[in-house]
């Protein structure tokens, strides 16, 4: 004990012992006296796994009811930092594909277009009591890991191996290559802002090819694609008897879809009514374009080559093969009925 009390004597000791037992104190007090306890929390404080999942119900919700005032309640909107919440939409909008992006684009298109309201009443603060005492002891704390830093630096060698940092380079996404020039005469229009290609092969249960449309300085435009919409018999592969092409205009704030039928589920009425609410039915053929329009961008889907399979099922029930060419312009003249003169001759 009492060579115990010789050594606390001198200052540097002292210091360096107080420094521990202040630390010690702190932790104990932090984790068993007064721990933090988070209660009704937003979607802002979730985790970014959970925080995914939610975001893409909420969007998915939203395409359905269109309730903009439910997505900012369900989303907390009032309680993000301002820009946050729709940077945070669109960052997630880029790491997923087809519909799921468009859908997130969709809801925070509308959010940047709808200014908040005045939050009502802020989430609960951390429970647990004596939060004038939590906070000096905080501040205790930081202060106490300051001296801690200080005093161990003034005992460190002085040469301290440097660690290399290494670079990381984020590699953008190679874009997708256009599909090439098909020689046409394009008439009034002429030739599309893009071009893309996508065909189905049965046993592709993961087909949802997406393209984005760009401006030629690069500005976002939209995007287009092609995917699974409906599905019939059992056993794998699956076998698709109807195809969804869709159009999503950002400044249109809404997605045009029509889908693509096969000849036996274009004739039957039950099919028809459960696809009814996805879009207009087209019957799929050889050589049959499918146009969809919104405010600022027209696209023409064109099926140049398609075939049924065999098996079990009825005939012309399902695809064996699908393959589609999408033909995009950007429309200068907005939101009024297209002319004849506007078309190529082909479609007029």
């Amino acid at each position: 004990m009492e060579t115990l009390l010789q050594l606390f004597k001198q200052p540097r000791n002292a210091f360096i012992g107080g420094v521990i037992v202040g630390l010690i104190v702190g932790l104990f007090f932090a984790w068993e006296v007064w721990p933090t306890e988070l209660r009704n929390a937003t979607p802002s404080h979730l985790r970014s796994d959970f925080q995914r999942n939610y975001l893409l119900w909420v969007a998915s919700q939203y395409a359905v009811d269109r309730d903009l005032n439910a997505a900012r309640a369900r989303l907390g909107a009032e309680f993000w930092e301002k820009g946050k919440l729709s940077a945070r939409l669109n960052e997630l909008a880029g790491e997923v594909r087809g519909q799921d992006a468009v859908r997130l684009r969709e809801l925070a298109l509308a959010l940047e277009g709808t200014p908040a309201a005045a939050p009502t009443a802020r989430p609960e603060q951390p429970a647990g009591g004596g939060g004038a005492f939590r906070s000096i002891f905080l501040v205790c704390g930081v202060a106490l890991v300051v001296l801690a830093c200080a005093a161990a630096l003034l005992f460190l060698s002085r040469v301290r191996a440097r660690q290399p940092v290494s670079a990381r380079v984020a590699r953008r996404p190679q874009p997708m290559e256009p599909a090439p020039a098909r020689g046409r005469e394009w008439g009034a229009e002429g030739p599309p802002l893009a071009q893309f290609s996508t065909t189905y092969h049965l046993g592709d249960d993961h087909y949802d090819p997406s393209y984005s449309i760009e401006a030629e300085d690069g500005e976002f435009l939209g995007e287009c694609g092609v995917g699974i919409s409906e599905t019939i018999g059992a056993g794998t592969p699956s076998k698709v008897t109807a195809f969804e092409v869709w159009l999503f205009d950002k400044s249109d704030i809404r997605t045009v879809t029509k889908v693509v039928m096969s000849d036996y589920a274009f004739h039957d009425e039950a099919l028809r009514t459960k696809l009814a609410p996805k879009g207009e039915p087209v019957l799929a053929e050889a050589g049959k374009q499918i146009i969809l329009e919104t405010k600022t961008l027209r696209v023409r889907a064109t099926i140049s080559d398609m075939e049924y399979g065999t098996g079990n099922l009825p005939p012309g029930s399902f695809f064996s093969r699908l393959a589609i060419d999408l033909d995009v312009w950007a429309l200068p003249y907005g939101n009024r009925p297209p002319v004849a003169s506007d078309l190529p001759p082909t479609l007029r």
